[in-house]
């Protein structure tokens, strides 16, 4: 029996790419473009694609766009589940390598990292670069969890960890939510390496030293006001 593959992608304002992004990732997935409540044109860019389509009333933040579309994707029977970004970063080359290592390995989830290849870690920009690794730090004490990589949104799951995964985080703090939910769940995990694509557009969108910094700040949060 072939896999039911869900590919989901969380989306706000990505109007400008969202169309190239999906029709990068041709045909033999479902995927789940998930709206959180963007007010640009990103419902029209995708109204003639054959994906689902699911909407948010008002802005929650990634976290809970990735668990709307992990709800979603368990309800259509998924037996496999793929993050990918929507502002383009992702290679969509890596999902099929990716689910060759879930199901090679046994695993349980297959968490993507940019630590791994040395032509994918000199290709990040040296601050985020830097902070990226305090939040692996930040990360480990916090999860117990040594990553090489532990803010990297590109990972594919089966079907027992989306039953097990819930996330609570709304926004950037998912991250760190998501490895303790590994943890505490007793998933089996493996690292895999993956290439980030950092465009003009994906920095601007976040991939700047900023977004570094932001995710330092909800890890912070996470950990000492929750």
């Amino acid at each position: 029996m072939t896999d039911q593959i869900y590919v989901i992608i969380p989306a706000f304002n990505e109007g400008k790419v969202i169309r190239q992004t999906i029709r990068s990732l041709g045909n033999q997935y479902h995927i789940v473009l998930v709206d959180d409540a963007s007010t640009d044109d990103t419902a029209n860019a995708v109204r003639d694609l054959p994906i689902y389509y699911v909407r948010h009333d008002i802005n929650l933040g990634q976290g809970a766009a990735l668990q709307t579309g992990m709800d979603f994707a368990l309800q259509q029977g998924a037996d496999i589940v793929v993050h990918f970004d929507a502002d383009g970063q992702h290679n969509p080359a890596d999902i099929d390598r990716f689910i060759e290592v879930l199901k090679t390995q046994k695993t349980d989830v297959v968490l993507g990292s940019r630590f791994m290849r040395q032509e994918d870690l000199l290709a990040i920009p040296r601050l985020r670069r830097f902070l990226l690794r305090v939040a692996r730090v930040v990360n480990g004490l916090l999860t117990g969890l040594w990553l090489s990589d532990a803010h990297n949104g590109f990972r594919v799951m089966n079907r027992q960890a989306l039953r097990s995964i819930q996330l609570k985080e709304n926004r950037m703090a998912h991250a760190t939510e998501i490895l303790m939910q590994v943890r505490r769940n007793r998933l089996h995990y493996i690292e895999s390496p993956t290439h980030i694509i950092y465009t003009e557009y994906s920095q601007v969108k976040g991939q700047r030293w900023q977004g570094a910094i932001d995710i330092l700040i909800d890890v912070f949060i996470n950990k000492y006001f929750r």
